[in-house]
């Protein structure tokens, strides 16, 4: 799977978790640019990424999440 296709499965999960289409996803976003991303709504964004592409974060993943391009290269790390 290609960082692009990655990224498209990523952007639709953030889509459909926050209701909002017009979602962009650059490897820039961070909580504070997308309204409602709280503690709570991350948990549910990492859950259903985890289905989405049948990996596992661990807590040292997790706490290294600054922005959604370093999420992007957890995910892709763990498809490797």
């Amino acid at each position: 799977m290609t960082r692009e296709e990655v990224i498209e499965k990523v952007q639709d999960i953030f889509r459909n978790n926050f209701d909002d289409d017009e979602i962009v996803l650059t490897d820039e976003t961070t909580a504070a640019d997308i309204e409602d991303w709280d503690s709570l709504e991350q948990i549910n964004l990492l859950s259903t990424i985890e289905r989405e592409f049948k990996i596992k974060f661990t807590v040292g993943d997790v706490e290294g999440l600054a922005n959604v391009g370093a999420m992007i290269d957890v995910i892709m790390k763990k498809l490797a």
